[in-house]
């Protein structure tokens, strides 16, 4: 699978990034044999999180064995600096590593959250000084978040972000000229860029579900490659997570181990047939 540099972290990550959230609630036999396919796939780099269900504590006995070759990156939701240590402190037991290679703020959706992470921030930072993680990034997934995440790097000095990339997003003017902004600024400050949701189709209507999702994913492999090769297409993308649910990750998995570029008039074509589809975003509310 191709390697792509994260920006300043200098880390040659897999172009696919294995997305935790896939194994919120497997078991052991079932989350060995999806990390154990997208390591002999390529992937090394694992993006994971507290609020992934059972993620951390089944995949924490698989990562020493590979911890050498393996990107780890985790993340909090936690506002008060001492939830925010406790909690890094939590996920590096549990994931039964020393350190963390990245830790992200999870979930920044707005400018309001942004502003009301300011002691999460710092708190972040103070660990990376710590040494108990090397980088520090910012994820966020919603119409707002491009703009929450350039103002995010005019204040901190953060290393990554991760955000929604995918076609019937750049079928959006607004969303499209935010994000760009956000990418220019992140080439700019050689910050990492990792993409959410590039397997996103439309919100989940009121027949049975067919994934674990929250929103409705293709399940097409035709339409999924279609969706990566936009993805890792455009322009300052160095990755993308794989999609929460197991049974999408071989798909994904092999059309990112088979990425071709997608040409601009390719892109702008496949826009075009996507902006007919009905936005995810904004995320439904509990």
């Amino acid at each position: 699978m191709e390697t792509r540099r994260l920006g300043r972290t200098g880390h040659h990550s897999s172009v696919a990034v294995l997305g935790g959230a896939a194994f919120w609630d497997g078991d052991a036999e079932t989350t060995a044999a999806g990390f154990g396919a997208a390591l002999a796939a390529g992937v090394n780099h694992l993006d994971v999180a507290p609020q992934y269900g059972r993620a951390q504590e089944l995949l924490g006995p698989l990562i020493p064995a590979v911890r050498d070759r393996l990107f780890v990156a985790c993340k909090t939701l936690r506002h008060h600096p001492d939830g925010v240590r406790a909690q890094l402190e939590e996920s590096l037991a549990l994931l039964r590593c020393d350190r963390f290679d990245l830790y992200q703020l999870h979930a920044v959706t707005d400018l309001a959250e942004l502003d009301a992470r300011a002691g999460a921030v710092g708190a972040v930072l103070a660990a990376r000084g710590e040494g108990l993680c090397r980088f520090v990034g910012i994820t966020g997934h919603d119409l707002t978040t491009p703009a929450a995440q350039l103002e995010a790097l005019r204040r901190y000095d953060l290393d990554t972000v991760m955000f929604p990339v995918n076609a019937r997003l750049w079928a959006d003017p607004d969303y499209r000229r935010s994000a760009e902004a956000l990418l220019e600024e992140a080439a700019a400050r050689d910050v990492g860029v990792m993409a959410i949701k590039t397997a996103a189709a439309r919100p989940w209507g009121d027949g049975t579900r067919t994934a674990s999702t929250w929103y409705e994913p293709y399940l097409d492999p035709a339409e999924i490659e279609a969706g990566i090769r936009f993805t890792l297409s455009v322009p300052g993308v160095h990755a993308l997570c794989t999609p929460g649910d197991r049974v999408l990750l071989p798909t994904v998995l092999a059309a990112a181990g088979r990425f071709s570029p997608m040409e601009a008039a390719e892109r702008d074509s496949l826009t075009g047939a996507r902006a007919g589809e009905a936005s995810i975003f904004p995320m439904p509310r509990a």
